[in-house]
């Protein structure tokens, strides 16, 4: 893409109405737009950051067998008064409204009881079970203080995974292939997690399990070993005092967190309230057990915009970046202009064999294709050099490759990692070589 068609332009001052280091930054980096407290609109390059998110998400859960839906954001009132929830608990920070008839809708804050009703009209036998369905989809919810950017929001991202079973043991096996598949999705998304033992929230007598990502202003707080052998949410540590690990006897250690995902069961609240049974192999009518994996994916955006980042601005992680590539010629020169325009051209054309995936190294693309590499060409004329670098630093893209008089004299570009102070003379000619590698 060329900068000069770009929407969004960055700032050169701090928003002063923005407490959280996330907002701060992705409103400065051209990412979001503030409408109001806890409502922000995605900007090219952010929504960007949110698709590459999103996509990561959707591979892993559609490789532990998950079908992807879309239920409807408008609910209403008489599936919510099944299981009692539209005027206490959730309900309370429930946006509510009328349609013209007069019948009472709220903006979905969560979607267990559409998804429910659907699953009672459509599971008969256990030939049906198990069932994995998830979507990703707006929510709504009156947060009272909305002041942390993308990590409190009172319009966000989410992505629930529900699961049905005919067995506990179904259960608390595919439970663990989710919580194995989250880890993989944080770590593509460049985030370490802790994960924690939490409350099970009135469902599970049980601990269930939060995945928390340490930064000193997050809003939990975890008790948890180094080692990564126990880890707790503070609210349900029993603990008197911070001490050893109880597995391995480490000293435990205390820090701020953010939860960027939660798995727990619900068992068979849901399927009671809504008559949800399956006819099993001797002939009886059961209750169908249900599980609910959730992951905040605007939540993510915000989270990783708090922990990767230095004084210039944001740091992305390869595969959430909004490009994989920033192009700036340095000069105005036509010798300058002309090679630019060129490598913008190949570059953009260029598909790597290999493309990097949390730790492995895999095909990239869909059906075997390989997919182009993403490049973003600052192709604006009479901006100073500084100007070009600052702007680079603060939208933060993983590679900068700067062409220069002085670089094409020796046939080479600079390419220089922004999380690297180490700047490379590359010959263009071995350019793809060094893009492959």
């Amino acid at each position: 893409m060329r900068q000069s068609q770009l929407f969004t332009k960055t700032l050169k001052e701090t928003p002063k109405d923005e407490e959280s280091k996330n907002a701060q930054l992705l409103i400065r980096g051209g990412f979001i737009h503030k409408e109001m407290a806890g409502i922000y609109t995605f900007l090219p390059i952010g929504l960007r950051v949110l698709k590459n998110i999103e996509n990561i998400i959707r591979k892993e859960m559609n490789s532990i067998g998950g079908q992807e839906i879309l239920m409807p954001v408008l609910q209403p009132r008489f599936l919510w008064e099944k299981t009692g929830r539209w005027s206490k608990g959730i309900g309370k920070i429930m946006y509510k409204t009328l349609d013209t008839s007069g019948q009472e809708l709220a903006l979905g804050p969560t979607h267990e009881e559409i998804l429910t009703n659907i699953i009672s009209k459509h599971i008969k036998s256990y030939t049906d079970l198990p069932l994995y369905v998830y979507q990703i989809q707006a929510k709504f919810r009156k947060e009272l203080r909305a002041k942390s950017g993308l990590l409190r929001c009172r319009e966000f991202g989410m992505k629930d995974l529900y699961s049905f079973h005919t067995s506990e043991k179904d259960f608390k096996k595919y439970y663990e292939i989710v919580k194995k598949s989250y880890l993989k999705i944080f770590k593509r998304c460049g985030l370490k997690i802790i994960v924690t033992e939490a409350s099970g929230a009135g469902f599970t007598k049980e601990y269930t399990h939060e995945f928390q990502v340490l930064s000193e202003d997050g809003e939990d707080s975890v008790i948890y070993c180094s080692r990564h052998h126990f880890a707790q949410n503070k609210e349900i540590a029993k603990l008197k005092k911070i001490g050893h690990c109880p597995v391995c006897k480490n000293s435990l250690k205390e820090g701020k967190s953010i939860e960027v995902g939660n798995i727990f069961p619900l068992g068979t609240k849901y399927s009671k309230d809504f008559n949800a049974h399956f006819i099993d192999q001797d002939g009886k009518k059961k209750l169908i057990i249900m599980g609910c994996y959730g992951i905040g994916s605007t939540r993510i955006m915000g989270a990783i915009a708090e922990v990767h980042y230095d004084n210039k601005g944001i740091i992305w992680p390869e595969e959430v970046a909004p490009f994989k590539l920033h192009l700036i010629p340095v000069e105005d020169s036509p010798q300058v202009r002309k090679a630019a325009e060129k490598l913008y051209r190949d570059l953009s054309s260029f598909a790597p064999k290999k493309m990097s995936y949390g730790g492995s190294t895999e095909a990239s693309g869909v059906g075997g294709q390989r997919q182009k590499i993403e490049v973003l060409y600052d192709d604006r004329k009479g901006r100073r050099v500084g100007e070009k670098f600052a702007e680079a630093d603060l939208i933060g893209i993983p590679y900068r490759i700067v062409v220069s008089e002085r670089t094409l004299k020796r046939k080479s570009i600079e390419i220089k990692k922004r999380d690297e102070k180490k700047v490379q003379l590359v010959k263009i000619k071995q350019l793809s070589q060094f893009l492959n590698d």
